[in-house]
């Protein structure tokens, strides 16, 4: 119970797949090693973005035991995987992936804490059945969209922040006013926020959110990095360049993490556009020409910045 979330920049890491529909691991190391060029914080494996609802078990584990080796210390990884309907199997998910040396925390999925959508008393009891059974784990809680988006209460985060079983919160409310309630709850422990809505996480971090956590770090994370670099030392700049974060995070709702992995492609990471979770032959001329737009417009950004 010592792990302390470093604030900053956390890619939600995409699976790149070989042409026979296997993970593709020389690709996933690839991209590991890019994440950290680009100067981001720690990694989300085996998340949604990795397509985990499409993952066996044992891809979900060979996948984290290769991103923690790549990364071999330089940087946090958490993650995830916590997609199972029962709870025996649940367990199994969180024992075996926690036994992978390097991952520092286990993101429980807020959907399988309260499948049902039973209320408040289900899903608090069922989070504190899982921190009792593995007390010397730190978890985290992903408010994963899919298959259905629940969200956190203020009165969970009440209880358990103080606690110190909870280090890691991917925020998808997408709302301003809960996110600065939230963070006024968690304040002082070791619980940290990060906001994976482009549009409101710059608010956020100045707020006191500890980064972002998001697709369009699979883009561009160097320019939120930027960003959350130069919040304080040129607010001016660091402004504009989170707006232009926010139009050009309006490419997530088109064909990802399709469109991502061509992205990677054409700029550092050669992949393989295949995803188990969306159709690949969308991504037409149209969809090519967006991201090939966005790359230049991206390429500008980091000129006017001199980086």
């Amino acid at each position: 119970m010592a792990f302390s979330i470093n604030p900053g920049v956390w890619p939600v890491m995409i699976t790149p797949w070989t042409d026979d529909n296997k993970p593709d691991f020389k690709a996933i190391e690839a991209l590991t090693n890019w994440y950290i060029e680009k100067g981001c914080n720690g990694i989300f494996a085996v998340c949604q973005s990795s397509e985990m609802l499409y993952l066996t078990e044992q891809e979900k584990l060979d996948i984290a035991k290769c991103v923690a080796e790549t990364v071999d210390g330089r940087i946090q990884v958490v993650a995830s995987g916590h997609t199972a309907d029962d709870k025996p199997t649940q367990f199994r998910e969180i024992e075996n992936m926690m036994k992978i040396p390097g991952i520092g925390a286990y993101v429980l999925i807020a959907n399988r804490l309260d499948r049902q959508n039973e209320g408040e008393e289900v899903f608090y009891n069922n989070a504190k059945e899982i921190f009792d059974l593995f007390p010397e784990i730190d978890f985290g809680i992903y408010e994963c969209p899919m298959p259905w988006k629940r969200l956190v209460s203020l009165e969970f985060l009440k209880k358990v922040a103080p606690e110190g079983r909870m280090v890691f919160l991917k925020d998808t409310c997408c709302d301003y006013e809960l996110i600065r309630e939230r963070l006024k709850i968690v304040e002082g422990t070791p619980l940290k926020i990060f906001n994976a809505n482009a549009m409101s996480w710059y608010d956020s971090l100045l707020h006191g959110a500890a980064g972002y956590n998001g697709v369009m770090a699979n883009f561009h994370p160097d320019l939120y990095k930027w960003c959350y670099d130069h919040k304080d030392s040129d607010p001016e700049r660091a402004r504009m360049v989170a707006d232009f974060l926010t139009v050009a995070a309006m490419i997530e709702m088109r064909i990802y993490p399709v469109n991502a992995k061509y992205h990677q492609q054409l700029v550092d990471v050669p992949m393989n556009v295949f995803a188990r979770s969306a159709d690949c032959a969308k991504l037409d001329k149209n969809a090519r020409g967006e991201v090939e737009s966005l790359i230049a417009l991206e390429n500008y950004v980091r000129k006017q910045l001199g980086i």
